[in-house]
């Protein structure tokens, strides 16, 4: 699709239907395009879940909520996209269902990898791409997408750091707010991941927990509902000035918190990406393995880094390692 007219653009539609952490990385997408196609309205086709993520980034204009796309009887799927009067999609995710309803939905622009065989027959616009061989960053791989849409190179981790536009927050209650020492180092440990990163394991942390000064550090552990299950019998060994916020928080709450926190160490989950995003100081814990490396999945922000293991494994990292990290960070 040769010539493509920019001046005949006013809606594009990000598609990303997984995870929080990969959500994170794709919203830098929605300023690009900003930047790219100047006046366009941005959408982005998410879940219910990552919905409070969506909605935090100033560059995004609507959520579409894709949970809802699936209740609706199948004749009225594409009908449902056809209202909203999109002119590009970008299947940054790749989703068969989506891509098929795309196009009988009209979209005249519908941008995808040539490594999906249904794409050949539902996008009118292939991008190359192999992320599982590339050594660039998943930030990285999702605008090579914007390619079709004029992106000439494609931008370092500090340009997607400036792009996050992650800045529509909720206001912390009271209650929440409180947990937050005003003279300590709030720092937040999520253990679990979710199984969406490997995990360093919860004797590490604990170990972790006592090399660091009760009086420096205000140390929260924080996890969904269903990882409080897995975390509350491990936190009553903890020491009493550790502070259990599992299972205790909205997502929204937990974007809000972490904003208002000092730092905070994860393995590669949502929570890591979240804070790196928010600018905060943040550690992430990798194995060497591809393609879960950092090199594809670091988290990228201001004042985040991480800790690469020697092996397929978290093993090799240890916690005086970990601790010279975060103690680093009250210098």
């Amino acid at each position: 699709m040769p010539g493509i007219d920019k001046t005949k653009i006013s809606h594009i539609l990000i598609s990303r239907t997984d995870a929080i952490g990969d959500v994170v990385l794709t919203l830098s997408m929605a300023a690009f395009i900003k930047e790219l196609i100047p006046g366009a309205m941005i959408s982005f086709l998410g879940r219910t879940y990552t919905q409070p993520v969506i909605d935090t980034c100033t560059a995004v204009n609507s959520f579409i909520n894709y949970d809802d796309i699936r209740k609706l009887p199948v004749n009225a799927q594409a009908n449902y996209l056809r209202d909203k009067n999109i002119d590009v999609i970008i299947h940054v995710f790749p989703n068969k269902h989506v891509a098929a309803i795309a196009k009988s939905a009209g979209i005249r622009l519908r941008i995808g990898t040539t490594n999906r065989l249904y794409h050949w027959f539902t996008c009118n616009k292939l991008v190359k791409l192999s992320r599982k061989k590339s050594d660039l960053h998943e930030a990285q791989l999702n605008l090579i997408l914007l390619k079709p849409l004029g992106l000439t190179n494609v931008p370092s981790p500090n340009q997607i750091i400036k792009h996050y536009s992650f800045e529509r927050i909720i206001s912390l209650p009271a209650s929440l707010l409180n947990i937050l020492s005003k003279d300590k180092f709030n720092l937040i440990f999520h253990p679990k991941s979710h199984g969406s990163g490997m995990e360093w394991g919860l004797n590490n942390f604990a170990g972790l927990i006592d090399k660091l000064s009760p009086g420096k550090f205000n140390i929260i552990i924080t996890g969904s509902e269903k990882e409080k299950l897995l975390l509350s019998e491990w936190i009553k060994t903890l020491p009493p000035h550790v502070i259990d916020m599992s299972g205790k928080m909205t997502l929204p709450e937990l974007i809000a918190f972490i904003f208002n926190a000092d730092g905070l160490l994860a393995s590669g989950t949502g929570p890591l990406h979240i804070a790196a995003a928010a600018g905060i100081n943040t550690l992430g814990l990798f194995p060497a393995q591809r393609p879960i490396h950092p090199g594809r999945w670091a988290p990228l922000g201001k004042r985040a880094g991480y800790v690469e293991s020697v092996a397929d494994n978290l093993n090799s990292i240890t916690i005086d390692t970990v601790a010279a990290k975060i103690n680093a960070w009250t210098k």
